[in-house]
């Protein structure tokens, strides 16, 4: 790893006092980030802010990890709230036939309702695992019954079956399956401990299947150990196929691609594929230790980075480094997201800003777990803090 450090980096760890051990609160203390979060975004009907770039318009994905959040903060009533909403307005208030539109919003004639009805599968997949998930910790059936109805239309619209891959989660049911047998995918749709769950609560389901596939993504659709936003598979062969260049994003990763460093950085050791994704993935440590800070775009053909990441970004990359037993990089992370997610939030309701919506999700996600606020076990159950004293500690 030495050979990777520059002085200038050398410099910046002197100058940010790395020495110093940031304090670690309780872990059953209020989880102080998502209580922010929740006071500032989350409506009282439980519509979740700021999530899309549409002014006034929410989206799947910031509601479907709201509810997660709420479930990690063991705040029962703003997760009752948020399910409701998003049941309602997004699915139809039948989550058993329809599935979560993606974008909501105010159209052009002023209504206010769903904007686009293509759904976003990993957000459906959170909405799954956020319910049965509370279930389990709180023995709330209803929580289960719309998890698992959920969970039939996602096996029914958003499950392909690829040549030569089995079994794949397609990013939602329209526009991803090409001409000439060609399929577009999302890396980042696909965290391991939410495919080892959902395996376990329907295990006569396409679960295992879908999570070989997703492994074999995630270790043959980058090169030079980074992760693309979009990967495109091409059908050879009634019984084979080869990961190819995604046509409209090229070979960039960037704002969907960060997420798959924190997912392999967060999925349990204990996990067989656990290790042989974060081996593959091992071009953002190389990028990032250069400067001390993860570049914004990365072009994989070439293996160079260009500009710099966002705090999220930083936050995000947190799980992942101490997954790679590089603590140092790590904690330079997580002290630059703090920094920075302090400042974006002292300046937040300037309206000439940009939305901190992302970036503050990647916090909660990065952030929360270097606090310890929740773990996933190896066959994909939260552990969050609260279950019992200082659980998290124990994993």
């Amino acid at each position: 790893m030495a050979n990777f450090l520059s002085r200038g980096l050398l410099t910046f760890l002197l100058l940010a006092g790395l020495s110093a051990q940031a304090a670690q609160p309780a872990c059953d203390a209020p989880w102080a980030m998502w209580k922010a979060f929740a006071e500032r975004w989350v409506q009282a009907d439980g519509r979740v802010l700021e999530s899309s770039l549409k002014p006034n318009h929410s989206t799947s994905e910031g509601q479907a990890y709201a509810l997660f959040f709420a479930l990690v903060g063991n705040d029962r009533e703003r997760f009752e709230h948020i399910w409701r909403w998003s049941r309602e307005n997004l699915a139809g208030n039948q989550p058993g036939k329809m599935l979560p539109g993606w974008l909501w919003g105010q159209g052009s004639d002023g209504g206010w309702q769903i904007q686009d009805r293509n759904s976003a599968s990993d957000a459906d997949l959170w909405f799954v695992y956020a319910l049965l998930e509370a279930d389990r910790l709180w023995k709330v059936p209803a929580y289960r019954d719309d998890a698992l109805a959920l969970l039939g239309q996602i096996k029914t619209h958003e499950v392909a079956e690829l040549p030569g891959l089995g079994p794949t989660l397609l990013p939602g049911p329209v526009g991803f399956a090409q001409p000439d047998h060609l399929w577009r995918l999302n890396p980042s749709y696909v965290p391991l401990p939410l495919l080892r769950r959902l395996a376990a609560a329907d295990p006569q389901g396409p679960w295992k299947a879908v999570l070989q596939s997703s492994v074999k993504l995630l270790r043959e659709g980058g090169s030079n150990g980074l992760a693309a936003d979009w990967v495109g598979y091409r059908g050879t062969s009634a019984k084979t196929g080869v990961f190819t260049r995604d046509a409209v994003s090229n070979d960039l990763g960037s704002y969907d691609a960060i997420r798959v460093y924190l997912w392999a950085g967060m999925t349990d050791p204990g996990d067989p594929h656990a290790a042989p994704v974060l081996a593959a993935l091992q071009g953002m440590t190389r990028l990032t230790a250069v400067s001390g800070l993860p570049p914004e775009k990365v072009a994989l053909a070439s293996g160079t980075g260009q500009g710099t990441g966002p705090f999220g970004f930083s936050a995000a990359l947190v799980p992942y480094f101490q997954a790679n037993g590089q603590p140092w990089l790590a904690e330079l992370q997580e002290r630059r997201a703090r920094r920075e997610l302090d400042a974006a939030l002292q300046g937040s309701r300037d309206p000439k800003l940009p939305s901190v919506y992302y970036d503050y999700m990647l916090s909660l996600f990065g952030l929360g777990w270097s606090e310890q606020r929740y773990r996933f076990a190896a066959n994909g159950q939260l552990k969050p803090s609260w279950e019992s004293a200082c659980s998290a500690k124990a994993l």
